[in-house]
């Protein structure tokens, strides 16, 4: 039996969700999202909850079921309160700025990095040294910041680079005489 699968979704005020065959769609303060699940389980909705249970015993049917209750619970936190990755930038003369809706990234390359965002997530960079991703697509977020991380991954001697927040980078000991 899955731990996470038995238990039910609740739908926060304001948030409503309708199943079409094996889509759902989930409606929400920030906005829209679709989910189809694979045939191995039901969705259903009743008293702003909804329900995953698998279609048989098959160990598909099991795995199914825990991940579609988890894709379900991400499309009703990204209606609400949307998703959030933070990065920070270190090194010296590396800083981020925003021009228009663009990420100006000036890495230590010989040109600036110019980062556009694609729709339904929005970057934004408070400070020189730190990025702000957001959205209500947990997978795009996370996306679009490993997007923005790759340009420059913190490296182990120094420790430059762009980096979660709260990363923690194993350090190396240098070159000895």
């Amino acid at each position: 039996m899955s731990r996470i699968g038995k238990k039910p979704v609740e739908l926060p005020q304001g948030v409503t969700a309708e199943v079409k065959g094996q889509t759902i769609e989930v409606k929400g303060p920030k906005g829209t999202r679709l989910f189809t699940a694979t045939d191995d389980v039901t969705l259903a909705v009743a008293e702003n909850m909804v329900t995953v249970t698998p279609r048989g015993t098959s160990k598909r049917a099991r795995q199914q079921w825990g991940m579609s209750r988890s894709m379900v619970a991400n499309l009703v936190t990204g209606v609400t309160t949307g998703f959030k990755r933070e990065l920070e930038i270190q090194g010296v003369g590396y800083r981020a700025a925003m021009q228009g809706k663009s990420l100006k990234l000036a890495l230590g390359y010989s040109h600036d990095v110019i980062f556009d965002a694609p729709d339904g997530v929005s970057v934004n960079a408070p400070k020189q040294t730190e990025i702000i991703v957001e959205g209500i697509d947990q997978q795009a977020v996370g996306q679009v910041a490993a997007n923005i991380r790759e340009w420059k991954k913190p490296e182990p001697y120094k420790g430059k680079g762009i980096r979660y927040k709260g990363e923690q980078v194993f350090r190396k000991e240098g070159k000895k005489k």
